[in-house]
């Protein structure tokens, strides 16, 4: 239940107070760490089972691969969360989600990765500099990284920290 280093470390960008999204939250350490730090956070995840829900978490349940409708339409957050996960399909509405201002941290696998273990298929990894070319002309990057990283397990990341413009 350790929230990634790449969150802890940006994490102080968001606003105080803001809503959050943690998309994709699996079990939920994203969202408590979140949570603890003052924020309304709203996790998403296809198995929800392991989140808990509180008065300063919201827990909703979907699967964003199947097809149907982006479930959060209209709604907006002050930041999106998302680690070790990737459907290039829902970055359109991730970003229409995302408050004029609001702070996007993302965090997932690149090619180079499947001499690793899992992810290994390039429909899960990015592409080398992928997340810079999403982002490029909507948003300011405070920090970007594209590396080689030992813990949790050794893998090829790339992690973003950006705000919408």
């Amino acid at each position: 239940m350790t929230p990634s280093s790449w969150i802890v470390a940006w994490a102080g960008l968001i606003s105080p107070g803001a809503t959050v999204l943690d998309l994709a939250a699996g079990s939920g350490r994203h969202t408590a760490y979140l949570a603890g730090r003052g924020h309304r956070v709203t996790a998403v995840d296809r198995d929800a089972s392991a989140l808990v829900p509180s008065d300063t978490v919201e827990v909703l349940a979907a699967d964003l691969e199947d097809g149907s409708p982006w479930p959060l339409d209209g709604r907006r957050f002050g930041a999106i969360v998302v680690t070790n996960y990737l459907h290039r399909p829902l970055f359109p509405s991730l970003f229409a989600a995302l408050q004029p201002g609001g702070i996007l941290l993302y965090e997932t696998f690149m090619e180079g990765n499947e001499r690793f273990g899992k992810p290994s298929r390039p429909d899960f990894l990015l592409k080398d500099g992928e997340l810079l070319d999403l982002v490029r002309d909507r948003f300011s990057v405070t920090a970007y990284e594209a590396r080689m990283i030992s813990q949790p397990k050794m893998a090829m990341v790339q992690r973003i920290a950006a705000r919408l413009l």
